[in-house]
């Protein structure tokens, strides 16, 4: 049986889905990822089939509108206007490419920006199931991810949820319509869209985030598999590189910063932000230069710059961990047992960033616009001083440890498949 999984977006949205596809593929399937071609090494490595999809997510981050994009902030309904301006040229060319990459396929698995599996399962009356790293279920117990988090009850909780569906329908919907019925010939979707129908079908949905994290409300049934998160870990021949291992080595752990694909206008100034609060602190640094976010001036003997290095290595010998709030991130801090300071940009980042502060493994975030010397020092001595801050991580790690997301989401996804 052949498997197809389609998901779009940044490293931290693609990853995890392959070890998911290995895990299916050692299940006996034969998996294709379908994803942005510069993905495609890696999960060549992994033993999967490759399929490119048009687009290049770090490109897209790189022009005037996805710099337009990363300083909206909280502001969801900005964010989905500079989100189109980025995306809705490609939004053809990317279905387009979907349908293709679906071809003779037994079964789809798609994830958010995956959405045109939901449709193209239709017409080649294929199952599909929708496997998500982002909570984006209607539920009273939490706002949806991407909208203010706001401590408003119930309905407030729900009516997110629906507002975040239709102001993303909305903004791609004609683009959509178009290629559903030009180029599938099914009829017009709802007007509702993608969400809507899901909701209303009780379409299955696979969670790839921690229960420990995240509990699963009491409102989503049966149909919605929170499983814990789905790690892609180093190969067992990678090697760290020895100058890094000898600044390990050579004093006490270091705080670690990094941005992974956020870019800034001025990669200097937040450097320097960075610079100075650690020198207020009297810490050692690693500094992660990622897609861009930090940049690669000299630095002080004391602080480490890095281009890209294996989470799952590096954070447990971490004092701490300054980061984004992108949900990989996030996941690979909390396994870790590391405190985190989350300093969000935009989309579901300050959910995350929330969700670590009540968890009790981080102080409160620092939102990208107000970051300072003086508040991401703060954050740092809050997380080095607070001694049950730095246990609830370590209690919240040992949790994630034991858990196989993977393995629960593999099981889930046979399970319908061989039920249909």
């Amino acid at each position: 049986m052949r498997i197809t999984i389609l998901t779009l977006g940044s490293q931290g949205d693609v990853q995890p889905y392959i070890p998911l596809g290995t895990a299916l593929a050692g299940a006996g399937y034969d998996v294709c990822l379908a994803t942005h071609a510069n993905f495609e090494l890696i999960a060549r490595d992994h033993g999967l089939e490759f399929f490119p999809i048009e687009g290049n997510p770090r490109e897209m981050l790189e022009t005037e509108a996805g710099q337009a994009l990363m300083e909206t902030g909280p502001n969801i309904v900005t964010h989905v206007r500079q989100l189109k301006s980025m995306g809705n040229a490609l939004i053809q060319q990317i279905l387009f490419d979907s349908w293709k990459a679906c071809q003779g396929t037994d079964a789809i698995i798609h994830s958010t920006f995956g959405f045109g599996g939901l449709y193209i399962a239709k017409k080649l009356g294929v199952p599909s199931i929708a496997a998500y790293i982002i909570p984006f279920t209607r539920t009273r117990e939490f706002p949806s991810a991407i909208v203010p988090q706001l401590r408003l009850g119930g309905f407030y909780n729900w009516f997110s949820h629906i507002f975040f569906e239709q102001l993303f329908w909305q903004t791609f919907r004609s683009s959509v319509e178009k290629w559903i019925q030009e180029s599938l010939g099914l009829p017009r979707p709802s007007c509702m869209g993608d969400f809507g129908a899901i909701h209303k079908q009780r379409y299955p949905i696979i969670y790839g985030y921690s229960p420990t994290v995240l509990p699963k409300p009491p409102d989503w049934g049966d149909r919605i598999h929170v499983t814990g998160y789905w790690f892609l870990d180093r190969q067992s021949n990678w090697q760290p590189p020895p100058d890094l291992v000898d600044f390990l080595q050579s004093g006490p752990p270091p705080v670690y910063v990094g941005f992974g694909s956020m870019n800034n206008r001025n990669p200097e100034e937040v450097t320097e932000i960075v610079l100075q609060a650690l020198d207020r602190c009297k810490q050692r640094g690693i500094l992660l230069t990622g897609w861009g976010g930090l940049s690669k001036a000299d630095l002080p003997d004391h602080v480490f710059k890095i281009e890209s290095i294996p989470f799952d290595w590096l954070f447990p010998q971490m004092a701490a961990v300054v980061h984004h709030g992108g949900a990989g991130t996030t996941a690979a801090c909390l396994r870790a047992g590391i405190p985190s300071i989350i300093v969000p940009f935009f989309a579901d980042q300050p959910f995350w960033g929330e969700r670590v502060y009540r968890l009790g493994a981080g102080p409160k975030p620092i939102p990208r616009k107000q970051l300072t010397a003086e508040r991401l020092a703060a954050a740092i001595n809050t997380v080095l001083g607070d001694r049950r801050m730095r246990q609830q991580a370590e209690a919240i790690g040992e949790r994630i440890r034991a858990e196989d997301g993977v393995a629960k989401a593999v099981d889930a996804i046979c399970s319908y498949l061989r039920t249909g």
